[in-house]
C-alpha cells in the first residue's frame, strides 16, 4: 500500500472534498474518475487535459493504464503515474482506487468493512478520506 505522508494525505482528502463539493465525476472518464480526480489534486493538470494525454495511450481506464505502466516509456499516461508514484502510491494502488477494493481501507471505512460501488461519487469520496485517514494513523 501506498507510503504514508503529508502531501499524498491532503490530496486524497483535496479529491475527495472536490468529488463532495460537486466536482464532475464520471467513473468511465479517466479525467473525471477517481484516479483522474486525484491526479486534478496533485498536478495543474484538468478533466480534458488528463483524457487527452489517455488517448495517446489508446487505453480506457486507469487499471488498464497501471497495467501497462512503463517508467522509461516517455508516454503522457506514464508520466502521470509517474506523478502519482512519486506522492506516494504503489502501482497496485492505481486499480484499487479505481474499483475501491483495498480490503485495509474497506476495514477501516467508519461503521465497519463494506464493499462501496464503483462509479458511486459519494462511496469515492467515502474511500479517499477513509484512505487519508489510514495513512494519517500510520504517519503517528
Amino acid at each position: 500500500m501506498a507510503k504514508s505522508n503529508q502531501l499524498l494525505i491532503t490530496k486524497l482528502r483535496e479529491a475527495a472534498e472536490n468529488i463532495t463539493l460537486g466536482a464532475d465525476y464520471m467513473w468511465g472518464h479517466p479525467g473525471k474518475c477517481n484516479c483522474g480526480h486525484l491526479v486534478q489534486a496533485i498536478t495543474p493538470l484538468n478533466a480534458k487535459e488528463i483524457y487527452q494525454n489517455a488517448q495517446k495511450q489508446k487505453l480506457d481506464e486507469w487499471s488498464e493504464f497501471a497495467n501497462d505502466y512503463c517508467p522509461a516509456s516517455g508516454m503522457p499516461v506514464d508520466n502521470m503515474i509517474d506523478v502519482l508514484l512519486d506522492v506516494g502510491l504503489e502501482v497496485q494502488d492505481i486499480p484499487h482506487l479505481e474499483y475501491l477494493s483495498n480490503k485495509k481501507i474497506l476495514k477501516a471505512l467508519p461503521g465497519g468493512f463494506r464493499y462501496l460501488q464503483k462509479g458511486n461519487r459519494s462511496d469515492a469520496a467515502e474511500y479517499m478520506q477513509t484512505w487519508a485517514n489510514v495513512l494519517e494513523d500510520e504517519l503517528v
